[in-house]
């Protein structure tokens, strides 16, 4: 185990018992980024969202030390987990203590992609022509995985709510929703699937309906109503995974629900979304449109791009059968090994399986 963050102190305080007194000594302070850096590729660009993300940290530099910023052994294990999930690569928790920054990591991880010193280079995320069926990426396929074993949970719902007083413009507001569904497709996607093979299905803006009802609720069961509509559930193959609802507890105090599936969102994403339905409200309110500038990429591309890393380290890193220099007679000597193993427990099995019977038969025998 590594500290998190050291502390330098003139001396241990100590009790009148001569223990040390925990309760004087100085909080540690974890610092929020000193190396800094801009990203220079694709590669920088995920794995500086995935350190913030892990360290719960709203930036992280590039040069930024992961253990330096309160990193340890247990979540460095749990960004070799998330870079495996986002990159579909594989690093070793051994790989990020040696390479403790995003520009070092990402050096890596470029090495397994095969991109050599081009970090990045022939993979660069952009937007991608839409095939006729649009697969899942590897996060939404565990989740569409999870919901078809353990039918429709809300465990896998990512709540944000909004308190909003003073005057609300309702008109606005929806108006402004609706603009949030429109900028972003995953909000708006349905997952379908044929031969129990599931596809991404990226409905119209237009086509979404959400709830316009406005719910009045006593103060005392605000919380108790907002519970009820965080625990309701999605059906992801035929539902939006997104869920509206206003509730008024007095004249000018209202509280904004909204409720999604983690197949289209995670805790990453609610600032994002807070900050495009404040600036789409404030243009709704002054009777114009949100001037925000066009996403570059949205997750469908993000996908496709994901489904090329994935494609590009299997093309690396598999060689074909008969090539293998060493490592074909080791897989064959371990192959014949288990088939050893195996032919002994079936005698076994089937030695054990004789006895049973003749044991069987002699208590009918017996019995008859």
């Amino acid at each position: 185990m590594v500290p998190s963050v050291f502390v330098v102190v003139d001396g241990l305080p100590l009790t009148v018992n001569g223990k040390v007194d925990w309760r004087v000594l100085p909080v540690p302070v974890v610092g929020g980024g000193v190396g800094g850096g801009v990203a220079g590729s694709v590669f920088e660009e995920v794995l500086e969202r995935l350190f913030a993300e892990v360290l719960g940290l709203g930036r992280v530099g590039v040069r930024d030390d992961f253990f330096v910023l309160g990193g340890h052994s247990l979540l460095a294990t749990r960004l070799v987990g998330r870079v495996r999930g986002v990159l579909g690569v594989e690093v070793s928790v051994r790989c990020v203590f040696e390479n403790p920054t995003v520009v070092g990591l990402a050096r890596v991880v470029a090495g397994l992609v095969g991109g050599g010193d081009g970090v990045g280079r022939g993979l660069e995320l952009t937007r991608q022509p839409r095939p006729e069926v649009l697969p899942l990426s590897s996060a939404q396929q565990r989740l569409w995985f999870l919901d078809r074993l353990e039918g429709a949970s809300p465990t896998y719902n990512v709540p944000m709510v909004l308190r909003l007083d003073g005057p609300l413009d309702m008109s606005a507001l929806w108006w402004a929703l609706r603009d949030l569904v429109g900028r972003h497709a995953s909000l708006r996607t349905v997952f379908p699937e044929a031969d129990g093979v599931p596809r991404q299905l990226v409905l119209e803006a237009s086509a979404v309906e959400l709830d316009t009802t406005v719910y009045e609720v006593a103060p005392e069961r605000l919380e108790q109503a907002l519970a009820d509509t965080v625990s309701l559930t999605f059906d992801v193959r035929s539902e939006v995974p997104l869920r509206v609802r206003l509730f008024r507890s007095g004249p000018e105090s209202h509280v904004l629900a909204l409720v999604m599936h983690h197949i289209a969102a995670d805790g990453w994403s609610l600032a994002p979304l807070a900050r495009d339905l404040g600036l789409a409200y404030r243009a709704r309110v002054e009777g114009g449109m949100p001037g925000w500038v066009e996403l570059p990429v949205d997750y469908a591309d993000y996908t496709l791009w994901q489904r090329d890393v994935l494609v590009t380290v299997a093309i690396r890193t598999v060689r074909p059968a008969g090539i293998w220099p060493s490592g074909g007679r080791r897989w064959q000597g371990r192959r014949s090994c288990w088939s050893s193993r195996w032919k002994i427990r079936v005698r076994r099995f089937r030695a054990t399986a004789a006895v049973w019977c003749r044991l069987w038969w002699t208590l009918r025998c017996i019995a008859g």
